[in-house]
C-alpha cells in the first residue's frame, strides 16, 4: 500500500481509526473523515504523522447530503486522487419496531446508507479517470442475520450488501473493485454509552458463552481485512461480503451448548450405525 492515496470515514474512533492506522502503517496517506463537534480527530492525526505518513482531517456530518459529497471532493483535491475508499461511518440504533418514529428512521438511514452512497459517487468519478480503484464497505452481521429492536439499524447493513453487489459489477470491468465487510461483535468506545454497567470483564464473560470462537473480535482484525480487501492481493475478490464474526453467524440459535457433544440421536432407526 506504499504510496496509496485513502479515505477512510467515520475515522476518529472505533474499528475507523484503526483502518486508518492501519494503511497508515501499510504505508499509504490518508484522508480521515470526523463528525464535527462529537468526535475529536487528533489523536490519529497525530499518530499516522509519526508514522510518517501524510495525513488529512475533514470533519463532515452525514446527515447533511451535501457534506458527504463535500468530504469526497476535499478529499480527492487533498491527495490528487483516492485510490482507496473504506465507507465505515454509520450509527447504531436500537428500538421496538412500533416506536421507530419516521426523523430516526431518516437520520439512521441518510447517515448509513445515503451518505455513503453520494460519497462513493463522487470518488468512483476519480477512480474512473484514473482506471483502477478500490472500495471497502462496512455493514454488518445485522445485515445477515436478526435480532430484536434493530429492524430500521438491520435494514441499512443489508442495504449496503446488497448495494455492494451491484455497484461491484458495474465497475469492476473498469477496474475499480468493491467489496464489504460484515464483522459480528467488536467491542468500541461506544459500548460504554450504550450499555449500561458495560464493563470490559463482563464483556469477555459473554464474549466467552456465545461466541464459538469465545471471544470478541479485536478492531484490528477488521483493519487488517479492509486494507487486504483494498490491496493488490485480493485482486480477484469483487463484489463479496466478508463475515468476520467468530462463528457467530454460523451456529444454529436452536443449539443449546456448542461446547458440549449433544444428547440427542437424530438418525436413530434409519441411519447406519445409530
Amino acid at each position: 500500500m506504499i504510496g496509496k492515496k485513502v479515505l477512510v470515514t467515520g475515522a476518529a474512533t472505533g474499528i475507523g481509526r484503526e483502518v486508518a492506522l492501519e494503511f497508515a502503517r501499510r504505508g499509504a496517506d490518508v484522508v480521515v473523515h470526523y463528525v464535527p463537534g462529537v468526535e475529536d480527530p487528533g489523536t490519529v492525526r497525530q499518530e499516522i504523522r509519526a508514522l510518517g505518513r501524510r495525513v488529512e482531517v475533514i470533519g463532515a456530518d452525514f446527515s447533511d447530503p451535501l457534506a458527504s459529497t463535500s468530504l469526497a471532493e476535499r478529499a480527492v483535491a487533498a491527495f490528487g486522487g483516492i485510490d482507496c475508499l473504506v465507507n465505515n461511518a454509520g450509527i447504531t440504533f436500537n428500538r421496538p419496531f412500533l416506536e421507530v418514529t419516521a426523523e430516526q428512521f431518516d437520520r439512521l438511514w441518510h447517515v448509513n446508507f445515503r451518505a455513503q452512497f453520494l460519497l462513493t459517487q463522487v470518488v468512483v468519478r476519480d477512480m474512473l479517470r484514473r482506471g483502477s480503484g478500490a472500495i471497502c464497505n462496512l455493514s454488518s452481521i445485522h445485515g445477515l442475520a436478526g435480532a430484536p429492536e434493530h429492524s430500521a439499524y438491520a435494514a441499512t447493513k443489508g442495504a449496503i450488501i446488497a448495494y455492494t453487489r451491484s455497484l461491484a459489477v458495474e465497475l469492476a470491468h473498469q477496474g475499480i473493485r468493491v467489496n464489504a465487510i460484515a464483522p459480528g461483535w467488536v467491542t468500541v468506545e461506544n459500548y460504554s454509552k450504550a450499555i449500561p454497567g458495560f464493563n470490559e470483564e463482563d464483556a469477555r464473560k459473554a464474549a466467552a458463552e456465545k461466541i464459538p470462537l469465545g471471544r470478541s473480535g479485536e478492531k484490528s482484525e477488521i483493519a487488517k481485512l479492509a486494507v487486504f480487501l483494498c490491496s493488490d492481493d485480493a485482486g480477484y475478490i469483487v463484489g463479496q461480503t466478508i463475515v468476520a464474526d467468530g462463528g457467530t453467524t454460523s451456529m444454529m440459535s436452536l443449539i443449546s451448548d456448542f461446547r458440549a457433544r449433544s444428547g440427542a440421536c437424530f438418525g436413530t432407526g434409519y441411519m447406519p450405525g445409530v
